[in-house]
């Protein structure tokens, strides 16, 4: 049973605050989705900065309230993303716009893309559950969006804390 109207338009937000199962997204559109342990790509380089990184988090954390998305994703997910930045060199859109059709549409928090892989960050300031019913829609979105030779789609959802990832495999929609 369908448990989406395909003929209204939404947005990725819209599927966060429906509380639609991720499952349930996935099969509205024609994928399938599992929980299970990922086995993520290892940084063959030296990691010089990652200590300094945790550093300046946990020296600024009693000074902030993180009671929110933007101040999490402020203090706690930029200077990992600025991290992947000067690791890899992988371009970074912020609040990205992605729109594949009126039904998958939206912007993604982090969008980060290089010549033969994308990776997508959607950060929240609780519920993972439901962040990862959005990420499966931004997910699925890329994957008719992109015009990329990468099979692969990665995707993380993260309160800055806890980080959750998902892949999207676009030959077997899985």
């Amino acid at each position: 049973m369908n448990k989406i109207d395909l003929s209204q338009p939404y947005t990725f937000s819209k599927f966060f605050e429906l509380k639609i199962a991720a499952n349930d997204l996935a099969q509205s559109f024609g994928y399938n989705f599992e929980r299970t342990f990922l086995k993520l790509p290892e940084y063959s380089g030296e990691l010089d900065r990652t200590e300094q990184t945790r550093e300046r988090i946990e020296e600024v954390l009693p000074f902030v309230n993180l009671s929110n998305e933007t101040a999490r994703r402020e203090i706690l997910i930029s200077p990992i993303i600025y991290d992947l930045i000067h690791y890899t060199k992988i371009e970074v859109r912020i609040e990205y716009l992605i729109r594949a059709s009126e039904q998958l549409q939206g912007y993604v928090d982090y969008f980060l893309e290089a010549p033969h892989s994308v990776l997508v960050v959607e950060a929240k300031k609780e519920d993972l559950e439901l962040g990862m019913t959005q990420l499966i829609a931004e997910l699925i979105a890329l994957d008719r969006w992109l015009d990329t030779d990468s099979n692969l789609l990665i995707g993380a959802v993260t309160t800055g804390k806890i980080w959750e990832f998902a892949t999207l495999d676009r030959q077997t929609q899985l």
